[in-house]
């Protein structure tokens, strides 16, 4: 299926609810992390939707895939920022759980659109 915005794009729609899940979570961060655990966490999951939305606006393929592995790496980084938050003791087991799931959803979507353009990408025979 193509897209006429990324607006328009599942992946990018739950890239965004990442960004609210993550703002409303960072909300209750002690204040000596605003320049820490909040703004790495926030500016990582920023990169999501963003990076995907950089991909779709891209011509070639290997553009396109180039920001779309990006966004997978900035999930990944986004989880990472949050079991460190989970380990200090900032989030709850449940705040953790919702926003993993969250980021396992987003990552097995945008693992799709990246096989799919691979695949497209493809030589044929």
């Amino acid at each position: 299926m193509a897209f006429t915005s990324f607006e328009n794009m599942p992946v990018w729609k739950k890239g965004m609810e990442l960004v609210e899940q993550i703002y409303a979570i960072t909300e209750q961060l002690p204040k000596k992390e605003d320049y820490g655990l909040t703004s790495q966490l926030r500016r990582s999951a920023l990169s999501v939707p963003g990076n995907i939305a950089e991909g779709f606006g891209r011509k070639h393929t290997k553009d396109k895939l180039r920001f779309y592995y990006n966004s997978r790496g900035s999930l990944a980084e986004t989880k990472s920022h949050l079991l460190c938050g989970h380990g200090v003791g900032y989030f709850t087991n449940e705040q953790c759980s919702q926003v993993t799931h969250h980021i396992q959803a987003t990552w097995k979507e945008l693992n799709a659109l990246i096989r799919a353009l691979e695949n497209h990408a493809q030589p044929q025979p």
